[in-house]
Order: structure tokens, then C-alpha cells, then sequence
């Protein structure tokens, strides 16, 4: 291979590395791939930019709009609303809850459609009696596996789509022509799941169980009427860097003040509540003028209009991740007070503010009304859903977005527009009829998930230009004794597994100049790849890390890494069985 072609392939394998093993967001680590191959003279700008200008980006861009509009009129939520319903046994709740969930991620992208569930499924399961740990991982597999029956399903297939009209322009994929593979694929999934899924779950407690009770992780004190704090500021009364509990709310004449700052003056009579445990309530003893609160009901279980609870689930791109909560100033960040930490199904015990965030850590948050909509897409958080108060109510213009979207849907399966056009327009028609405003749109755009792919068309071009692609395109044949169908399977194999350790984006991108090099060196036909390439990047059932939805349910479910092992290996390996036999029978060689 030439020096290029060395240089591009060592910064493929760096890229590959750092993103399997640090937190340093994707996309910066392409981006800088990218500028890194740029100033060497590897790729010139226009290759560098070409992921900005391609049909498949921009078509998951509009269709992010087009999402943010159904996510905005409940239309998510109205679906939720009559389908749940009560069934009678736990395999007729699977049934009602997958069967949807599966044919709603045909359509939109998973990541929203499993958001707006998780909640809805946490309370449905309460009031049914069952586990929500039961349900959760299956819901986030369901989500995958309707994905993978047309374009639309997840961003992968439209992005390996637009390399595809790019690369091969007389090739090309009709918006359901994926679900002679998909649609089987699919039932062979949520049938696993159904019959034999479940049952290699142990019972466990998810987060919303730990958290029922707020007496078990909160102290309510009073301030006596006539002591000496009377008047006094939290600080100056010493309750502000109390060692191993936090003031998060006061309750003063039947209304709260929620997420107390240090000025804060107190009253004879004020309820204090203070999350952190049991055994630090000592030092408030010790503190003159406060004394154990007299009143029954806990605070926190009543409702005020001043404050919410939620619970947050935490990012791995959130930046407190590693640090102590109470030296990363979380109440001055977020204008929110931790209450308690679940991992894995178990509260964290000890000194609270001592405690390490990790991902997917599930925290019960004291807040302020605006917090919700303020950080609901904020990228520290995957999941913000509401313990208290009422749900967000229907929106009359529920039905006026899916109309949009079944529109866009109908104009590009008949050929009517391109696949990009039709998502442009309905995006254009979801801002003007006021489904989505200009700032949810805009709040709606994935741009870590949008920057990941476009740096991913530079780096993929890169591996092109150098003859990297070429070289590893021999390695490959090489071992696969010039056996298409064995070429096939290690095709699906190597992305099966990258998807798994990096973003499913950018190991479709990435792999795709190499897989259809080697299918050209072999003298085949590359579609069966490229399909097989679309699949194996939506595989994503071995780990809680590679995939969103995977993360979103780990902590509110109180799963474990070897459930998704166990559960999720066997779904991989059916999933392949399936789509290695269906794809060379409707894409031949």
C-alpha cells in the first residue's frame, strides 16, 4: 500500500479505538480524523466536505422535523393513549406494547418513539403489577428490529442509501424493498422475545420501584418557631455545606420553595427536606433550632405547582460523568437537586454528594417547572421523564402530523418525489400548519448524530482515494477463498461487531468503500452487501453501549451488562440467521 494509504487506514484504527474507549464524543473524533487526513494531503476539501452535501444527511435531517412535529402533538403519546389498555396476562401486555412499537420504528426514528414510551410503560406497569424491567429491554429491541423494514427506520439505512445513489446511480432501493428481509426478520425477533426473551430476565427492580418511597432516601425537619434560625439565611444558619445531605426544598404555608439557594431566608414553621442518609441526620440534631418534623404526609408526595420531580437518566456525553456530585456544582448547572442515584437496579447508598455519575445512572431530580422543557433535549441527558404531575395533554394537531408524515411516506413509495424531497416538503409543511415550531425543529436536530455521519463520508472516501480500501478489499477475499457468500457473511460480521463499539453510522459509512470494493474485485453484484451492511449496523442487541435506545433502558430498567449479553446474543445471532439467508434469495450475486 502507498504512505496514504498507511497513514488513512492507522487513523481509521485510532478513530475506531478512542471512540470504543473514551467519552470524547464521536463526531469529533471523525471531524478531527477528518482535518487530520486534510492537512497530510490524504484528501483534498472537496472529499473533506462531501458528507455535508449528501442526499442520505439531508434526508435525515428533514425527517428529524418531521419527528420533532409528532413528538410535539402527542401523536406519539395519543397512540400510547388507546393501545396500552389493560391486558390480562403478561404475554398479552408484551403484545400490545412490541407489535406497536415495532411498526411505529418502520416510520419514525427509535430514539423518540422508545423516549416517549418508557415513561408511559414505567406507570402502565405499576398499575398492571408486573415489572417494568420485563418490559423495557424488549421495548428498546422492538424499536431495532421495526427499523430495519424500510429506509425510514433508523438514520443508518437512509445514509448507506444516499452512499449507494452516489456510488452507483443506476442501483437503487424503493422505500420498502428492504422489508422482504426486514418484515421476517422482525417476526422471528419479537417472537423470540415474546416466547423465550422474557424469560432469561431475573426479576429485578427498575428505578421507578426504588424510588416510590422518598421517606427512604430524604429527612424532613422544622424550624421552630421562636429559635435561633428564625430569619436567618440557609447559609447563615449553616445548612448549606451540610457533609452528607443537601436542603433541596422548604414547604412554607401549604406552598414550595423548590431547589433552595443559599439566601434563601427561613421562617418559624418552615418543613425542611433534606435528601442524602438517614445516618447523617445526626448533624441536623446537632443544629439548634431545628427539630423533627411533626406533620404525617411526606412533602414530596404532594403536589405543587412551584416544583416537579423527574427522573433524568444520564448521558455518556454528559460532562459530569467521573465526578463527585457535589464538586461539579450539579444544583448550579441545572437549577435541579439530586435525591437519590439508582445503578444497576440498586440504589447508590452512601454520602451523596460524594457519589460518581456514571452512564446510565437514573436520578430523581427536585426542579422547577421550566427544567423539563429546558433540558429535555439536552445531550447530558438521554431520558427526562415527570415522577409527579399530570401528562402532557393530547395536542388537537396530532393528527394533522402523522397526515404530514403518511403523506411523505405515500409520495416517495409511488415515486412521486425522491426520497429527499419528500421529507423536505413535509418538514416545510410540519413548521408552516404549526405542528413544530422553528425552535422544537430546531431543538430536534440530532447534530452530534448528523456531524458523525458527514465527518464519516470524508474518512470513508479517505480509505477510497488511498487504496486502503482496495488493499483490505483483497484481504478480505483473500479469506474468503473468493466465495461470495462467505464474503457476505464476514461483511456482516465486521459491521455486526463495530456497531457494537462505535456509532452504527459510522461503521456503516466506513465500511461501506471497503464491503463494495470486494465485491467488485470478486465481480458481483454489491447490492446483497450494501443490504447486508444496513442490517448488520442495526444489530445492535449485545451491549447496553451500542445503541441509544439500548442506554436509555439500562438504567430505568435496572439491567445489568450480562442481561443485554444474554438476552441480546441470542437475538444477534438469529437476527443474522434470518437476514445471511434472505438476503442472496431476493438480491442475487
Amino acid at each position: 500500500m502507498p504512505w496514504d494509504a498507511w497513514i488513512t487506514l492507522a487513523t481509521t484504527v485510532v478513530a475506531f479505538v478512542l471512540m470504543a474507549t473514551t467519552r470524547i464524543g464521536p463526531d469529533m473524533i471523525l471531524l478531527g480524523a477528518v482535518v487530520w487526513l486534510l492537512t497530510l494531503g490524504v484528501i483534498d476539501t472537496s472529499d473533506a466536505l462531501a458528507g455535508f452535501s449528501n442526499s442520505g444527511l439531508f434526508t435525515v435531517a428533514f425527517m428529524y422535523v418531521l419527528v420533532a412535529s409528532i413528538r410535539e402533538t402527542g401523536g406519539i403519546d395519543l397512540i400510547i393513549r388507546y393501545v396500552l389498555g389493560r391486558p390480562r396476562s403478561e404475554t398479552g401486555a408484551q403484545l400490545r406494547l412490541l407489535l406497536p412499537v415495532s411498526a411505529i420504528s418502520a416510520f419514525l426514528n427509535n430514539t423518540p418513539v422508545v423516549a416517549t414510551y418508557i415513561p408511559a410503560v414505567m406507570s402502565w406497569s405499576r398499575r398492571l403489577g408486573l415489572s417494568s424491567h420485563r418490559f423495557l429491554m424488549p421495548l428498546s429491541f422492538a424499536s431495532i428490529l421495526g427499523g430495519t423494514c424500510s429506509l425510514l427506520g433508523t438514520s443508518t439505512n437512509l445514509v448507506v442509501n444516499g452512499l449507494l445513489n452516489d456510488r452507483y446511480p443506476e442501483l437503487s432501493l424503493g422505500l420498502f424493498d428492504i422489508a422482504w428481509v426486514g418484515l421476517p426478520v422482525a417476526v422471528v425477533g419479537l417472537t423470540y422475545l415474546l416466547l423465550a426473551g422474557r424469560w432469561l430476565l431475573p426479576e429485578r427492580p427498575g428505578a421507578g420501584q426504588l424510588f416510590d418511597n422518598p421517606r427512604e432516601f430524604t429527612i424532613e425537619m422544622e424550624v421552630a418557631p421562636n429559635g435561633p434560625i428564625v430569619d436567618k439565611t440557609v447559609e447563615e444558619a449553616g445548612l448549606r455545606h451540610l457533609e452528607g445531605l443537601f436542603l433541596v426544598e422548604i414547604e412554607r404555608d401549604g406552598n414550595v420553595v423548590s431547589v433552595v439557594g443559599p439566601g434563601e431566608k427561613l421562617k418559624g414553621g418552615d418543613r425542611l427536606v433534606f435528601a442524602g442518609t438517614t445516618e447523617a441526620a445526626v448533624e441536623l440534631q446537632q443544629i439548634r433550632g431545628l427539630q423533627p418534623s411533626s406533620q404525617g404526609e411526606s412533602s414530596l408526595n404532594k403536589d405543587f405547582r412551584e416544583r416537579r420531580l423527574v427522573e433524568a437518566v444520564v448521558s455518556d456525553q454528559c460532562q459530569f460523568i467521573g465526578r463527585r456530585i457535589r464538586e461539579g456544582h450539579f444544583r448550579t448547572l441545572y437549577g435541579a437537586a439530586v435525591l437519590a442515584v439508582c445503578r444497576h437496579g440498586e440504589r447508590v447508598a452512601g454520602n451523596l454528594g460524594q457519589i460518581r455519575l456514571q452512564p446510565a445512572d437514573v436520578l430523581l431530580l427536585e426542579v422547577r417547572p421550566p427544567f423539563i422543557e429546558r433540558h429535555r433535549q439536552s445531550k447530558d441527558f438521554l431520558l427526562i421523564s415527570r415522577v409527579n404531575g399530570q401528562a402532557r395533554p393530547i395536542h388537537e394537531r396530532a393528527w394533522l402530523a402523522w397526515s404530514i408524515l403518511g403523506g411523505v411516506i405515500a409520495l416517495a413509495t409511488f415515486g412521486v418525489l425522491s426520497m429527499l424531497n419528500a421529507a423536505m416538503l413535509g418538514a416545510a409543511l410540519a413548521v408552516l400548519t404549526g405542528c413544530c415550531s422553528v425552535s422544537a425543529a430546531k431543538r430536534g436536530l440530532d447534530t452530534q448524530v448528523l456531524l458523525t455521519i458527514a465527518a464519516s463520508f470524508g474518512l470513508g472516501l479517505a480509505l477510497e482515494s488511498s487504496g486502503a480500501a482496495a488493499s483490505l478489499a483483497n484481504h478480505a477475499l483473500a479469506l474468503a477463498g473468493g466465495n461470495p457468500y462467505l464474503l457476505l457473511i464476514g461483511a456482516y460480521l465486521l459491521v455486526a461487531l463495530l456497531t457494537e463499539v462505535v456509532t452504527n453510522n459510522a461503521a456503516a459509512v466506513i465500511a461501506f468503500p471497503i464491503v463494495t470494493a470486494s465485491a467488485e474485485s470478486l465481480g458481483v453484484s454489491v447490492m446483497p452487501y450494501v443490504i447486508a451492511i444496513m442490517f448488520a449496523a442495526s444489530s445492535s442487541f449485545l451491549t447496553p453501549i451500542g445503541y441509544q435506545t439500548n442506554l436509555m433502558v439500562y438504567g430505568p430498567g435496572g439491567y445489568r451488562f450480562s442481561d443485554f449479553l444474554r438476552v441480546g446474543g441470542v437475538l444477534n445471532v438469529l437476527v443474522g440467521v434470518v437476514a445471511l439467508t434472505l438476503i442472496p434469495r431476493f438480491w442475487p450475486f
